[in-house]
Order: C-alpha cells, then sequence, then structure tokens
C-alpha cells in the first residue's frame, strides 16, 4: 500500500486515439459494403440522349426497368433484383401513389427493346396512377472540340 500522499499510478494526459480508429475503420468498412447496395434498379443498356436531367425530387422516385428479355423490375419490395410481373408491378405502384400523389415515377428500358414492350410498360403504370411518366437515359458523350478553335 502506498504511503499516504503518494499515489500509486501516474495519470497521463493524453487522449487514448486507438479506438475511434478502430470506430472510423468499421464505419468505412460498412459505407464500402452498402454503396454498392445503393443503386437503383436493375442494370440495363441505357439509351444515350441529351436531354436535360430533372431537378432532384423531394420523394424517392419509383423506378421502373425493363431488361433486354422485356422482363419488368421495380425499386418497391423487399427484392427490388427479382422480376415482377404486371399485377405485382401495378399493386405496388398503386399502393406507393395511393400514399403520395407527387412521387414521381420513372422507367428505364434497355435499349434493344422493341418500341411496343415500352408502351406496355407505361400503360401498366398509367393504369396504375401515374400521371406523368419520366424516362430515364444516359446522357451523351461530349463532342470533341476541333484543335485552334
Amino acid at each position: 500500500m502506498p504511503a499516504p500522499g503518494k499515489r500509486g499510478r501516474r495519470l497521463i494526459g493524453e487522449i487514448n486515439v486507438v479506438p475511434y480508429i478502430d470506430v472510423m475503420l468499421v464505419l468505412l468498412i460498412i459505407f464500402m459494403v452498402t454503396a454498392p447496395l445503393l443503386t437503383q434498379g436493375v442494370q440495363v443498356n441505357l439509351p444515350k440522349a441529351g436531354a436535360t436531367p430533372l431537378p432532384d425530387p423531394k420523394h424517392e422516385p419509383i423506378v421502373v426497368s425493363l431488361d433486354r428479355a422485356g422482363r419488368m423490375y421495380v425499386n418497391l419490395g423487399d427484392e427490388k433484383s427479382r422480376p415482377v410481373d404486371e399485377a405485382t408491378l401495378g399493386e405496388r405502384v398503386r399502393t406507393v401513389l395511393s400514399r403520395d400523389r407527387e412521387t414521381p415515377v420513372l422507367l428505364k428500358a434497355d435499349e434493344g427493346l422493341a418500341y411496343g414492350r415500352v408502351i406496355h410498360a407505361m400503360v401498366l403504370l398509367q393504369q396504375a396512377g401515374a400521371a406523368r411518366v419520366g424516362f430515364v437515359t444516359d446522357p451523351l458523350a461530349p463532342v470533341p472540340r476541333a484543335a485552334g478553335r
């Protein structure tokens, strides 16, 4: 036992940053794993167009994707990477739009898909209550300028 008035341990006046670094690394790993999952819809080859982008919506948009085979996917529900049938698509879109009519509805269609299939998907969305349907495209590549101009 130490003598009265003397301490057995000396206090350290430094902050131990090792736990903070551990927390930072765990957060970094979490963000690296979840970032690829944040893409909406299914990967399709979008047509190129020179349209101006829409402003950021106030609401999370409903994104309906059509792949080259004509299968439909929707970013609503538990299994976003599984194709849905027409009835399921209509039901999910109708449910969201009944809660909030301002929810944007976007259609992503593969550029190799038949035009009739795209129109059919638009009709299904309108029957589900979508007043306007926006198309998702890739931007055009910038035109290279001639040297000396």
